[in-house]
């Protein structure tokens, strides 16, 4: 039977010869997976600013529509690489019984992974994330908290004050590592010597005297609730 020049079987087929022809892989033939496993690729190079929709597409072999497809916009894509990074980096090795020590650890590793992930910080800055990794990390802690002696919702709080210094610190971290420490704009020596005590703030060692200063807090509390028989 003869096709008339109009047909849309023919058309498609021609269309879908035509993207092969070019290089492209066939419509239908990438997953979502493929598409997030290219992009986790990207992001851990320190690529993930100048990774577009359309840039990935052409590194798969692809349209941009074919990724549309499959994921939401940029930030959805970048939403799923920093939670299957998160899922390898946050679970910290000390034992949950010495709940203080494994706090300590969880906040640590989740400060290391914002400092050293900047996608994964712009994710956790842009909005609250509640991703597969991030829920299973928030009971766990949630969970040590409970075993200190905090009711449901005081374990809530004291997560949220963890949480958002963590975070906190690692963005003001994260935002100063190009710049010199103790750098003098203005030449006063006074100046200077004040310059290097900020900077300071940042390091290791400030991070987790702040977070003593929390579970120091955290467990003065734990201990008032045990005695009120809550």
């Amino acid at each position: 039977m003869m096709r008339l020049m109009g047909d849309p079987a023919r058309t498609d087929a021609t269309s879908r010869q035509d993207g092969e022809a070019a290089g492209r892989a066939p419509w239908g033939s990438i997953s979502r997976e493929d598409i997030v496993a290219a992009a986790t690729g990207i992001v851990t190079a320190g690529g993930h600013e100048e990774m577009s929709i359309r840039s990935l597409a052409a590194s798969l072999g692809v349209a941009p529509m074919s990724l549309y497809r499959h994921i939401r916009d940029k930030d959805d894509l970048l939403g799923e690489v920093a939670d299957r990074l998160l899922a390898g980096a946050w679970r910290p090795a000390a034992a949950e019984d010495d709940w203080q020590a494994w706090i300590i650890e969880a906040a640590s590793r989740l400060r290391d992974f914002l400092v050293s992930q900047p996608a994964a910080l712009h994710v956790y800055l842009g909005h609250p994330v509640v991703s597969p990794a991030a829920i299973d990390r928030m009971n766990a802690m949630m969970s040590v908290l409970h075993r200190a002696g905090l009711s449901e919702e005081e374990a809530r709080s004291a997560y949220g004050a963890l949480h958002t210094y963590t975070i906190g610190f690692a963005a003001l971290e994260a935002s100063r590592a190009g710049s010199a420490p103790g750098r003098e704009d203005t030449g006063s020596e006074d100046a200077g010597r004040l310059s290097r005590q900020l900077a300071a703030y940042t390091t290791t060692g400030q991070f987790i005297q702040g977070l003593r200063y929390l579970l120091q807090g955290i467990s003065s509390h734990a201990g008032t609730i045990r005695q009120g028989g809550t």
